[in-house]
């Protein structure tokens, strides 16, 4: 198996075209930003229901000039074909992360949630087969393991959907066994197990978690943590989901029906342990923050008690190692975000 490092050398040597959904997004970005730096032409497209263009500003200022010209970006909805078809043309190698994330958001607004998270896949998935694309690999989530109680996570153990983003994440990978085996279209789905780090939106009531308790314990607020805290999650830093999708996007696969990996650390951590991390980090980059201690409130319906993944299948056949485990991750969030308000702040004394 070849490692990462030996992709990345490959790809420098013989760059590809990419195309990127919700390039404007979280994880999205981040992708965006490394094909960049490593030679790569790439297109975004994102329609800013959840992404930034704060996150494109960024991503062009760290990759430079000469690494910008190889990006073009294109605002529009996957809902619409003709966006899908526009988007796909000349592309070799698609990377799918653009979606309407949040168990509690598909809740409050199925309708939503299924028309970005479905239908819009499966839009795309036509317009990839009619280019001939050569693999789509798109993000699938660990929602799709409902009630199923093992632990670790397997990818062939399959529970019963609790909130209507499961179903949606679930139906995405059906209609990729589908199009793979009727129409031959290479495809990889990726199951992220709470991906967190910089550029991160933090505000909303739909944030995730990391970045939502960051802000708050960097702006002395309070940190609810919905239940007794003993919840626990997989969390993955940012970059291993980068590596995890630049190896999908590449190795070549085994025969059969097309494969769906979990993409996350194989650990898990309480949200108890983790507020006392964060809390702890953001106390060591801000000496002067007040911390408060966190509020408990009810279970949120939709929640899975405890998640950690298996991580043995896309090691094994991607050559997939996570390189940054959580307090690592965590050291380098909270640094951004911690950057960030500074810059805000430092804006902010400069006005009238």
């Amino acid at each position: 198996m070849a490692s990462f490092d030996d992709r990345l050398s490959q790809l420098r040597t013989r760059p590809q075209s990419w195309l990127v959904t919700g390039a404007a997004g979280f994880i999205g970005s981040h992708l965006t930003e490394w094909l960049l730096r490593n030679g790569q032409q790439v297109v975004g497209v994102d329609n800013f229901a959840t992404g930034s263009q704060s996150n494109l500003d960024e991503v062009i200022s760290a990759v430079g000039e000469e690494a910008a010209a190889r990006f073009r970006f294109v605002e529009g909805d996957l809902c619409d074909p003709e966006v899908c078809r526009s988007v796909v043309e000349g592309i070799d190698l698609v990377l799918h992360q653009a979606a309407l994330g949040s168990v509690p958001r598909s809740i409050v607004d199925p309708l939503a949630t299924h028309h970005a998270n479905l239908t819009a896949f499966l839009n795309l998935l036509v317009a990839a087969r009619d280019a001939k694309v050569d693999r789509v690999v798109y993000a699938s989530s660990s929602a799709v393991y409902g009630d199923e109680p093992n632990l670790p996570k397997r990818e062939e153990r399959i529970g019963r959907p609790l909130s209507p983003y499961a179903v949606t994440k679930r139906a995405d990978e059906l209609y990729a066994d589908t199009f793979h085996a009727t129409y031959g279209l290479s495809l990889v789905g990726l199951r992220y197990f709470n991906v967190f780090g910089p550029r991160q939106d933090p505000a909303g009531p739909y944030a995730a978690v990391v970045p939502r308790w960051i802000e708050a314990l960097i702006s002395g607020s309070e940190c609810t943590i919905f239940g007794d805290g003993e919840t626990s999650r997989d969390f993955c830093f940012v970059d291993n989901a980068v590596q995890a999708n630049i190896l999908a996007a590449t190795v070549p696969l085994p025969e059969g029906p097309h494969p769906v990996y979990n993409v996350a650390v194989g650990d898990r951590t309480t949200l108890n342990a983790l507020f006392r991390l964060l809390a702890d980090e953001v106390g060591s980059i801000r000496p002067d923050a007040r911390i408060e201690e966190p509020r408990y409130a009810d279970f949120r319906p939709g929640d899975v008690r405890h998640s950690e993944a298996d991580v043995a299948a896309i090691e094994r056949e991607l050559g997939y190692h996570a390189t940054h485990r959580l307090e690592e991750g965590i050291t380098r969030t909270v640094e951004w975000y911690a950057g960030r308000l500074l810059q805000v702040d430092s804006a902010g004394a400069g006005s009238d």
